[in-house]
């Protein structure tokens, strides 16, 4: 089978979100965050690798401009502690510093751009927690597909996406893909 078989082809069944309506998501999903943690002293956001991270960033300028006080962002990089990876790959090494800002103590709101099955945000916290304890972990994504297969839950959602197994939630932010939108996507074999 050749490399170009075995590739899925996909099919654009629908943008769900323009760029104004993904800004608009971003500044009340600002505001909640503001308003539940009580303001932002303490408040670090991580951006979970890739689209996570200008989630974070874009969420962390608009909660700053909001406080007017400055809120720290970080990254997290999890390849290595997936749960989908082989048995044979070896726990990665941790290097402080690592996700660019201090967590111990402090309230970190997790970021990442599609909710599915629970197994990001899991692998997410442990390799937060190998960085050190925060005071309390929160869960902020752009899109909740829902099927999940873990206990895990966003306290902050910028859209609840009910999608089927063969569909896909693209999100595309400027920073990474030099495109603003969300599509429903869907399998075709």
């Amino acid at each position: 089978m050749s490399e170009e078989q075995s590739i899925p082809s996909l099919r654009i069944k629908g943008r769900l979100m323009s760029a104004s309506e993904i800004e608009r998501t971003l500044v009340r999903l600002a505001h909640e965050i503001v308003e539940k943690s009580n303001g932002c002293e303490g408040m670090v956001l991580v951006g979970i690798k890739r689209r996570g991270v200008p989630l974070a960033e874009r969420l962390g300028k608009l909660i700053s401009t909001i406080e007017k006080c400055p809120v720290e962002t970080g990254v997290l990089d999890i390849q290595f502690y997936r749960d989908d990876l082989s048995e044979a790959d070896v726990r990665p090494i941790v290097t402080p510093g690592a996700i660019g800002c201090e967590i111990a103590g402090r309230d970190v709101v997790l970021c990442d751009d599609v909710l599915y099955t629970g197994r990001t945000i899991r692998a997410a916290l442990d390799a937060l927690f190998d960085h050190g304890r925060p005071r309390r972990v929160q869960l902020a994504v752009l899109i909740d597909r829902g099927h999940r297969e873990l206990p895990i839950q966003a306290t902050y959602v910028g859209r609840h996406v009910p999608t089927s197994s063969r569909e896909i939630i693209e999100v595309k932010f400027q920073e990474v893909d030099h495109d603003e939108q969300v599509l429903l996507v869907e399998r075709v074999d």
